[in-house]
Protein backbone atom coordinates (compact mmCIF):
# COMPACT_ATOMS: atom_id res chain seq x y z
CA UNK A 1 0.00 0.00 0.00
CA UNK A 2 1.43 3.54 -0.83
CA UNK A 3 1.14 6.17 1.67
CA UNK A 4 1.73 9.60 1.06
CA UNK A 5 2.43 11.56 4.29
CA UNK A 6 1.48 15.48 4.40
CA UNK A 7 2.38 17.25 7.38
CA UNK A 8 5.24 18.99 9.52
CA UNK A 9 7.09 19.22 12.64
CA UNK A 10 8.51 16.57 15.25
CA UNK A 11 4.92 15.17 15.20
CA UNK A 12 4.94 14.74 11.83
CA UNK A 13 8.40 13.21 11.77
CA UNK A 14 7.70 10.65 14.30
CA UNK A 15 4.70 9.85 12.28
CA UNK A 16 6.86 9.35 9.72
CA UNK A 17 9.70 7.03 11.31
CA UNK A 18 6.78 4.91 13.14
CA UNK A 19 5.59 3.98 9.84
CA UNK A 20 8.15 2.95 7.90
CA UNK A 21 9.41 0.77 11.55
CA UNK A 22 5.98 -0.46 10.96
CA UNK A 23 7.29 -1.73 7.36
CA UNK A 24 5.18 0.93 5.87
CA UNK A 25 5.82 2.02 1.99
CA UNK A 26 5.55 5.98 2.31
CA UNK A 27 6.28 7.17 -1.37
CA UNK A 28 6.15 10.91 -0.42
CA UNK A 29 6.28 13.32 1.76
CA UNK A 30 4.70 16.69 1.96
CA UNK A 31 6.01 19.01 3.95
CA UNK A 32 6.90 23.13 4.33
CA UNK A 33 9.88 24.50 2.71
CA UNK A 34 13.21 25.22 4.57
CA UNK A 35 13.36 28.54 5.68
CA UNK A 36 17.10 30.00 5.00
CA UNK A 37 18.75 30.74 8.02
CA UNK A 38 16.55 28.35 9.95
CA UNK A 39 16.52 25.01 11.81
CA UNK A 40 15.37 22.37 9.20
CA UNK A 41 11.60 21.64 9.25
CA UNK A 42 11.53 18.22 10.67
CA UNK A 43 9.26 16.27 8.87
CA UNK A 44 11.11 16.84 5.65
CA UNK A 45 14.17 16.50 6.82
CA UNK A 46 13.73 13.17 8.32
CA UNK A 47 12.06 12.21 4.97
CA UNK A 48 15.22 13.04 3.29
CA UNK A 49 17.44 11.21 5.70
CA UNK A 50 15.03 7.78 5.29
CA UNK A 51 15.69 8.78 1.47
CA UNK A 52 11.51 9.58 0.81
CA UNK A 53 11.10 11.79 -1.85
CA UNK A 54 10.46 15.62 -0.07
CA UNK A 55 8.25 18.16 -1.64
CA UNK A 56 8.92 21.13 -0.19
CA UNK A 57 5.35 23.18 -1.41
CA UNK A 58 3.81 26.44 0.61
CA UNK A 59 0.62 25.62 -0.59
CA UNK A 60 -1.39 22.82 -1.27
CA UNK A 61 -3.60 24.11 -3.35
CA UNK A 62 -0.92 24.94 -6.05
CA UNK A 63 -1.69 22.45 -9.11
CA UNK A 64 2.31 21.58 -8.79
CA UNK A 65 1.26 20.11 -5.48
CA UNK A 66 -1.78 17.59 -7.49
CA UNK A 67 0.39 16.87 -10.00
CA UNK A 68 3.32 15.88 -7.83
CA UNK A 69 0.58 13.75 -5.20
CA UNK A 70 -0.97 11.94 -8.05
CA UNK A 71 2.51 11.27 -9.98
CA UNK A 72 2.81 8.92 -6.61
CA UNK A 73 -0.23 6.55 -6.94
CA UNK A 74 -1.04 7.04 -3.39
CA UNK A 75 -3.56 4.44 -2.22
CA UNK A 76 -3.51 6.34 1.87
CA UNK A 77 -2.56 9.90 2.66
CA UNK A 78 -1.91 10.82 6.06
CA UNK A 79 -2.31 14.29 7.31
CA UNK A 80 -0.40 14.92 10.78
CA UNK A 81 -0.26 18.27 11.90
CA UNK A 82 -1.35 20.40 8.09
CA UNK A 83 -2.07 23.98 8.80
CA UNK A 84 -2.65 24.68 5.58
CA UNK A 85 -6.32 23.60 3.56
CA UNK A 86 -5.97 20.28 1.37
CA UNK A 87 -8.12 20.88 -1.63
CA UNK A 88 -11.16 17.87 -2.37
CA UNK A 89 -9.13 16.43 -5.52
CA UNK A 90 -6.22 15.84 -3.44
CA UNK A 91 -8.69 14.77 -0.16
CA UNK A 92 -10.20 12.10 -2.86
CA UNK A 93 -7.72 10.82 -4.86
CA UNK A 94 -6.06 7.82 -2.97
CA UNK A 95 -7.71 4.57 -3.67
CA UNK A 96 -8.99 4.05 0.35
CA UNK A 97 -8.87 7.68 1.19
CA UNK A 98 -7.27 10.20 3.44
CA UNK A 99 -7.12 10.32 7.29
CA UNK A 100 -6.31 13.20 9.44
CA UNK A 101 -5.05 13.34 13.18
CA UNK A 102 -6.99 15.91 15.11
CA UNK A 103 -6.05 16.23 18.94
CA UNK A 104 -9.33 16.69 20.43
CA UNK A 105 -12.55 14.18 21.14
CA UNK A 106 -14.40 15.52 18.08
CA UNK A 107 -17.14 17.03 17.18
CA UNK A 108 -15.78 19.02 20.29
CA UNK A 109 -13.36 21.47 19.58
CA UNK A 110 -12.86 21.43 15.79
CA UNK A 111 -10.04 24.29 14.58
CA UNK A 112 -6.25 24.78 15.23
CA UNK A 113 -6.23 25.14 19.01
CA UNK A 114 -7.94 22.72 20.37
CA UNK A 115 -5.90 21.70 22.89
CA UNK A 116 -5.83 25.19 23.97
CA UNK A 117 -9.49 25.95 24.74
CA UNK A 118 -10.02 22.22 26.20
CA UNK A 119 -7.67 23.75 28.97
CA UNK A 120 -8.66 27.22 28.82
CA UNK A 121 -12.85 25.89 28.82
CA UNK A 122 -11.53 23.89 31.93
CA UNK A 123 -12.29 20.25 30.79
CA UNK A 124 -11.43 17.31 32.57
CA UNK A 125 -10.86 14.71 29.97
CA UNK A 126 -9.60 15.66 26.02
CA UNK A 127 -8.39 13.01 23.53
CA UNK A 128 -7.33 12.59 19.67
CA UNK A 129 -9.25 11.56 16.93
CA UNK A 130 -8.33 10.05 13.77
CA UNK A 131 -10.93 11.10 11.18
CA UNK A 132 -11.46 10.57 7.08
CA UNK A 133 -10.39 14.11 6.29
CA UNK A 134 -12.91 16.05 4.01
CA UNK A 135 -13.54 19.73 2.78
CA UNK A 136 -14.60 21.10 6.26
CA UNK A 137 -12.88 21.83 9.01
CA UNK A 138 -12.52 18.46 11.45
CA UNK A 139 -15.62 17.62 10.03
CA UNK A 140 -15.27 13.81 8.43
CA UNK A 141 -16.26 10.37 9.62
CA UNK A 142 -14.20 9.35 12.42
CA UNK A 143 -11.87 5.97 12.39
CA UNK A 144 -10.82 6.11 15.95
CA UNK A 145 -10.77 7.91 19.21
CA UNK A 146 -8.85 7.90 22.60
CA UNK A 147 -9.00 9.62 25.42
CA UNK A 148 -6.87 11.06 28.07
CA UNK A 149 -7.25 12.79 31.56
CA UNK A 150 -6.54 16.26 31.58
CA UNK A 151 -5.54 16.76 35.16
CA UNK A 152 -6.34 20.14 37.01
CA UNK A 153 -2.26 21.18 36.84
CA UNK A 154 -2.02 20.48 33.30
CA UNK A 155 -1.09 22.99 30.35
CA UNK A 156 -1.60 22.79 27.03
CA UNK A 157 2.21 21.54 26.66
CA UNK A 158 1.95 18.88 28.99
CA UNK A 159 -1.29 17.47 27.81
CA UNK A 160 0.49 17.70 23.93
CA UNK A 161 3.75 16.62 24.69
CA UNK A 162 3.23 13.82 27.66
CA UNK A 163 0.25 12.57 26.19
CA UNK A 164 -1.73 13.29 22.90
CA UNK A 165 1.95 13.24 21.19
CA UNK A 166 3.04 9.88 21.87
CA UNK A 167 -0.60 8.36 21.44
CA UNK A 168 -1.30 10.29 18.43
CA UNK A 169 1.84 8.68 16.78
CA UNK A 170 0.42 5.52 17.68
CA UNK A 171 -2.81 6.26 16.78
CA UNK A 172 -1.83 7.08 13.06
CA UNK A 173 -0.45 3.55 12.62
CA UNK A 174 -3.11 1.35 13.91
CA UNK A 175 -5.56 3.61 11.71
CA UNK A 176 -3.34 2.61 8.88
CA UNK A 177 -2.63 -1.18 10.13
CA UNK A 178 -6.82 -1.40 10.49
CA UNK A 179 -7.25 0.54 6.59
CA UNK A 180 -4.73 -2.47 5.69
CA UNK A 181 -6.89 -5.05 7.13
CA UNK A 182 -10.12 -3.54 5.45
CA UNK A 183 -11.46 -2.40 8.88
CA UNK A 184 -12.51 1.08 8.02
CA UNK A 185 -15.19 2.83 10.72
CA UNK A 186 -17.29 5.87 9.19
CA UNK A 187 -18.79 7.16 11.78
CA UNK A 188 -20.31 10.38 11.77
CA UNK A 189 -19.90 13.12 13.95
CA UNK A 190 -22.55 14.42 15.54
CA UNK A 191 -22.96 18.12 14.81
CA UNK A 192 -25.38 19.37 17.56
CA UNK A 193 -22.86 18.35 19.98
CA UNK A 194 -19.66 20.30 17.71
CA UNK A 195 -18.02 23.08 19.06
CA UNK A 196 -15.40 25.00 17.21
CA UNK A 197 -12.59 27.61 18.88
CA UNK A 198 -10.62 30.36 16.67
CA UNK A 199 -6.98 30.45 16.51
CA UNK A 200 -5.92 30.60 20.08
CA UNK A 201 -3.91 33.94 19.76
CA UNK A 202 -2.88 36.77 22.42
CA UNK A 203 -5.38 38.71 21.49
CA UNK A 204 -7.75 35.54 22.85
CA UNK A 205 -5.86 35.62 26.14
CA UNK A 206 -5.25 38.90 27.64
CA UNK A 207 -6.20 38.22 31.72
CA UNK A 208 -9.39 40.16 33.20
CA UNK A 209 -8.20 39.54 36.89
CA UNK A 210 -11.82 40.63 37.58
CA UNK A 211 -12.74 36.95 36.51
CA UNK A 212 -12.68 34.13 39.21
CA UNK A 213 -8.71 32.93 39.96
CA UNK A 214 -9.90 29.74 38.83
CA UNK A 215 -10.86 30.66 35.49
CA UNK A 216 -7.83 32.96 35.38
CA UNK A 217 -5.40 30.00 36.36
CA UNK A 218 -7.25 27.81 33.39
CA UNK A 219 -6.39 30.62 30.71
CA UNK A 220 -2.81 30.84 31.42
CA UNK A 221 -2.40 26.78 31.75
CA UNK A 222 -4.39 26.71 28.62
CA UNK A 223 -2.78 29.17 26.95
CA UNK A 224 1.20 27.50 28.43
CA UNK A 225 3.18 27.25 26.46
CA UNK A 226 2.09 29.55 23.30
CA UNK A 227 1.09 32.09 22.51
CA UNK A 228 1.31 32.82 26.47
CA UNK A 229 -1.13 34.91 28.86
CA UNK A 230 -0.92 38.48 28.03
CA UNK A 231 -1.20 41.02 31.47
CA UNK A 232 -0.41 44.58 31.21
CA UNK A 233 1.61 46.27 33.82
CA UNK A 234 2.20 49.95 34.25
CA UNK A 235 1.62 50.16 30.47
CA UNK A 236 4.23 47.09 29.56
CA UNK A 237 3.00 43.89 28.17
CA UNK A 238 3.91 40.70 30.34
CA UNK A 239 3.12 37.08 29.32
CA UNK A 240 2.24 35.14 32.50
CA UNK A 241 3.49 31.13 32.03
CA UNK A 242 4.20 28.76 35.03
CA UNK A 243 2.03 29.72 38.21
CA UNK A 244 -0.42 28.40 40.96
CA UNK A 245 -3.87 28.69 42.20
CA UNK A 246 -4.18 30.41 45.21
CA UNK A 247 -8.14 30.08 45.85
CA UNK A 248 -8.00 30.26 49.33
CA UNK A 249 -6.28 34.39 49.15
CA UNK A 250 -9.64 35.87 48.88
CA UNK A 251 -10.92 39.80 49.33
CA UNK A 252 -7.98 42.02 47.91
CA UNK A 253 -8.35 44.49 45.07
CA UNK A 254 -8.32 42.10 41.41
CA UNK A 255 -4.98 42.91 39.48
CA UNK A 256 -3.10 43.97 42.81
CA UNK A 257 -0.33 42.60 44.06
CA UNK A 258 0.02 41.01 47.38
CA UNK A 259 2.72 39.28 48.05
CA UNK A 260 6.64 38.91 46.92
CA UNK A 261 9.05 36.15 47.82
CA UNK A 262 12.78 35.30 46.64
CA UNK A 263 10.50 32.34 44.24
CA UNK A 264 7.37 34.32 43.41
CA UNK A 265 4.46 36.45 44.07
CA UNK A 266 1.16 37.13 43.90
CA UNK A 267 -1.63 38.78 41.95
CA UNK A 268 -4.68 39.15 43.63
CA UNK A 269 -8.17 38.17 41.21
CA UNK A 270 -11.72 37.61 41.62
CA UNK A 271 -12.74 34.83 44.44
CA UNK A 272 -8.64 33.86 44.50
CA UNK A 273 -5.08 34.80 43.84
CA UNK A 274 -2.75 33.61 41.20
CA UNK A 275 0.76 33.05 42.52
CA UNK A 276 3.06 33.66 39.74
CA UNK A 277 6.57 31.88 38.97
CA UNK A 278 7.41 32.38 35.34
CA UNK A 279 7.03 35.39 32.95
CA UNK A 280 7.65 37.00 29.72
CA UNK A 281 8.33 41.01 29.60
CA UNK A 282 8.10 42.11 25.97
CA UNK A 283 11.00 41.96 24.22
CA UNK A 284 12.74 39.35 26.87
CA UNK A 285 13.23 35.94 26.76
CA UNK A 286 11.08 34.60 29.59
CA UNK A 287 12.30 34.78 33.16
CA UNK A 288 11.51 33.54 36.67
CA UNK A 289 9.39 35.79 38.82
CA UNK A 290 12.30 36.68 41.42
CA UNK A 291 14.32 38.35 37.83
CA UNK A 292 10.61 39.69 36.88
CA UNK A 293 10.07 41.31 40.12
CA UNK A 294 13.49 43.25 40.57
CA UNK A 295 13.62 44.29 36.86
CA UNK A 296 10.42 46.00 37.06
CA UNK A 297 10.73 47.59 40.44
CA UNK A 298 8.12 45.54 41.97
CA UNK A 299 6.38 46.13 45.01
CA UNK A 300 3.15 45.01 46.79
CA UNK A 301 0.16 47.44 45.93
CA UNK A 302 1.02 47.67 42.33
CA UNK A 303 -1.91 46.57 40.23
CA UNK A 304 -1.94 44.87 36.21
CA UNK A 305 -4.36 46.17 34.27
CA UNK A 306 -8.37 44.32 35.04
CA UNK A 307 -7.75 43.64 31.12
Amino acid sequence: MNIVLMGQGDFGAACLQALVDKGKTVVGVFAPPQVPGKKAEALGAAAEKLGIRVFPLERMREQKAYEDFISLSPDLSIMAYVNDIIPGRIIDYPRIGTIHYHPSLLPKHRGRSSINWAVINGDTKGGLSIIWADEGIDTGPILLQREVEISPDDTTGSIYFNKLFPMGVDAVVEAVELTEKGVVPRIPQDDSQATYEPPCTEEKVIIDWSQPAQKVYNLIRGANPQPGAVAYLKGSKVKIFDCEPRLELKGQTPGEIVETSDQEFTISAGEGSILVKRVQPEGSPKISAPEYVQSASLEVGDRFDLT
